[in-house]
């Protein structure tokens, strides 16, 4: 197994979710919650996040440019600017000169030299002492400009950062060697299942089919990561495959329900919507299987297709329907995911 090899510059922690997070000498990781005193710590996926120091130095040099570039037009040198928070402009116009980045400017609670950790692959394993963290997101969604990008002018967490779940925990202190070492090959692929359904989503209905999907993945041997209920809403599909497929870099995407031909069924334009390639034989051996059970399988539009190397596998919105479908496919997936990975051989048989 590959490794790289880094060292962690600063520790960061902020007490209260929307402050500022600031550098500490030491933290404590407490198992399957984060790092202790931290806002952000807890039983979910992003419990550690983590940025490349290289890109904080980089952003540095960016506004130190940007800097220059005013002063030099107001005609005012580094000390005359230091008296005053905005700087005139010729044409009238004032800006502001943008302060460095310091530990913690970003969010991140923890900064590391040596290591790109943007291009790493989730599911990476990253080892300081007795810590381990597995790395469980690259970058983020940036809905809206927070409060990190109107105070300094930009925000690269949501590009380069990273983020993980504490596997074991631990003592971290600034200069600890940190060591990456990347996923197994025949590691066992992760999945997510994406239930679409309005009255699901308003907690008018128990769905039962995504929570089924989610079994029998796991019996077959998938790590399940996420399951997530959205209402039929074609831009909230798109964004959750893209954060599935991108950030979380799962492996397989079970949708169930918005398959039919409603007006508010869209999982099929979504799904395509993201598609870099199209997977067909998937969606139309489920379809074939399925009218051999019910004539109305071929009203399903259910579609199959890959966002780079994530499978997306739509299947109709019924316990008995996910069963079937899975049972004709379930099979044959990991082989087809694991083609799509590079990961595995060719599919031609003698």
């Amino acid at each position: 197994m590959q490794e790289q090899k880094g060292k962690i510059v600063a520790l960061c922690i902020s007490e209260a979710r929307g402050t500022v997070k600031h550098a500490v000498p030491q933290v404590k990781l407490i198992k399957d919650y984060g790092i202790e005193g931290d806002a952000h710590a807890g039983h979910w996926h992003r419990q550690v996040s983590l940025l490349s120091a290289e890109q904080v130095e980089a952003f540095n040099q960016r506004i130190a440019c940007s800097n220059a570039q005013i002063l030099e037009k107001a005609k005012l040198t580094t000390l005359d600017a230091k008296e005053s928070n905005n700087i005139a402009e010729p044409d009238g116009t004032k800006k502001a000169l943008i302060e460095p980045a310091i530990e913690g400017t970003f969010g991140e609670n923890i900064l590391v030299s040596g290591i790109d950790l943007r291009q790493l692959p989730v599911g990476s394993t990253l080892t300081a002492g007795a810590v381990i963290l597995k790395l469980s997101q690259i970058g983020k969604e940036c809905h809206s400009h927070c409060q990190i990008f109107h105070r300094v002018g930009d925000c690269i967490m949501p590009r380069e950062g990273v983020f993980a779940t504490v596997e074991q925990g631990g003592v971290l202190t600034p200069g600890m060697p940190i060591i990456v070492h990347l996923p197994a090959a025949d590691a066992p692929l992760r999945a997510a299942v994406v239930t679409l359904s309005d009255k699901g989503s308003r907690g008018e209905r128990v769905d039962t089919a995504g929570p089924r999907a989610a079994e029998l993945l796991a019996a077959a041997g998938y790590e399940v990561v996420e399951q997530v209920l959205l209402p039929d809403v074609q831009a909230k599909i798109e964004r959750e495959l893209k954060r599935l497929a991108d950030s979380r870099q799962v492996d397989l995407i079970i949708t169930t329900g918005g398959t039919g031909m409603a007006p508010r069924d869209v999982t099929p334009e979504a799904t395509l919507a993201v598609a870099t390639r199209s997977v067909p034989g998937i969606a139309e051996a489920i379809r074939a299987g399925s009218l051999a059970i019910t004539k109305r399988a071929m009203l399903s539009r259910g579609v199959s297709v890959l966002r780079n190397s994530t499978l997306i596998v739509n299947l109709p919105g019924s316990k008995k329907a996910v069963e079937e479908a899975l049972e004709i496919v379930l099979p044959v997936l990991e082989h087809g995911i694991r083609l799509a990975k590079g990961t595995d051989g060719e599919c031609g048989r003698t």
